[in-house]
């Protein structure tokens, strides 16, 4: 029988800046009324200055290890992913240096770059790497520092993302145990890669001195487009992974859906005829936080009751790429560190 990646450990952390609506209000032309009508956003998390995605990663990384050592008795682990948009540097990666601060020594570390799909990623590629013995278990992170790259001016994004991490540890395991990762559906289109970009900085548009009248090194984001492309691209891939699990949709009993916008997450649940309790909402305290709202909002729905031991969980995201995912699993015993 195939080696399966079961979940057995999860962590999170968020920075202990809280920075409210009616803070934005003061400094941009928004107002909490017109967040939370058009996001469900109340509050949001952001770094400190000079606090990194390292650093959110390294804290939700002993976390998830932590939960994985009180529970499943699994100890460390023998790779890192990173799902991440806003690395340290540009160069090298960061996964290498939260492995080394978590004291993992020199396992195999690496970053995914699928800006809010970028968890769904990393689970795909951990749980490759326990499929082909490449490692036994596997740390998954998401952290971002989105706060690094907004555009101090646009209200639109400062309203929508916040910063934060969480983690997930895999172990190799039983396909048919409970935390088994199910079938995984992931998706891309290239052709919509300007819906959600950061212009300037890479090999297209690098900066130069020549250009640094019209560079603009923050993100962008055309909003409309990406509400319609993620919402049929969600329920699309939780139909396919439910039908690929031989669960029917109506058989999920959470959906924990990438944390962008509450009307997105209520859309989603509409269109697959879900009842809208049945998907958790942690963005109205924390906001986007990209790679990192899955494994924010798993905690939360487990410290909540929402999500308990046997349910039929599945996971969803869309992000820039544009990039989609999708897996099912049956809920393990599991308590956040």
């Amino acid at each position: 029988m195939a080696r399966a990646a079961v979940v057995c450990g999860l962590g999170t952390h968020l920075p202990s800046r809280v920075v409210g609506n009616d803070h934005l209000a003061r400094e941009l032309d928004t107002s909490d009324e017109w967040i939370r009508s058009r996001t469900g956003i109340g509050q949001r998390h952001l770094a400190d200055p000079g606090q990194a995605t390292s650093d959110l990663a390294v804290e939700a990384g002993q976390r998830a290890l932590k939960s994985a050592s009180s529970g499943a008795g699994q100890d460390g682990a023998d790779a890192v992913v990173l799902a991440t948009t806003t690395p340290d540097h540009p160069c090298p990666a960061t996964a290498p240096l939260v492995a080394s601060r978590l004291g993992l020594g020199t396992v195999p570390a690496f970053d995914v770059a699928a800006v809010c799909t970028g968890f769904l990623y990393g689970l795909a590629a951990g749980a490759g790497l326990i499929a082909t013995g490449t490692a036994d278990s596997v740390l998954v992170v998401g952290a971002e520092t989105y706060s690094s790259i907004l555009d101090p001016a646009d209200r639109s994004t400062r309203a929508i993302f916040g910063d934060g991490a969480g983690a997930v540890v895999l172990r190799a395991g039983e396909p048919d145990e409970p935390g088994a990762l199910g079938p995984m559906v992931l998706g891309s289109d290239g052709t919509g890669s300007e819906l959600i970009q950061v212009p300037s900085g890479g090999s297209r548009d690098p900066f130069r001195a020549e250009n640094a009248d019209r560079a603009d090194p923050f993100f962008r984001m055309a909003g409309r487009q990406v509400f319609r492309n993620a919402v049929e691209r969600m329920a699309e891939a939780v139909t396919e992974a439910a039908a690929r699990a031989g669960w029917r949709p109506e058989g999920v009993d959470v959906l924990v859906a990438h944390q962008a916008n509450v009307r997105i997450i209520q859309a989603v649940a509409d269109q697959l005829g879900l009842p809208r309790e049945r998907f958790p909402v942690h963005l109205d305290r924390v906001g986007n936080t990209s790679a990192a709202s899955i494994p924010l909002a798993l905690a939360d729905a487990v410290t909540a009751g929402a999500l308990r031991p046997g349910h039929k969980t599945a996971l969803a995201a869309f992000g820039g790429g544009l990039t989609w995912g999708a897996v099912t699993m049956t809920w393990p015993r599991v308590a956040p560190a």
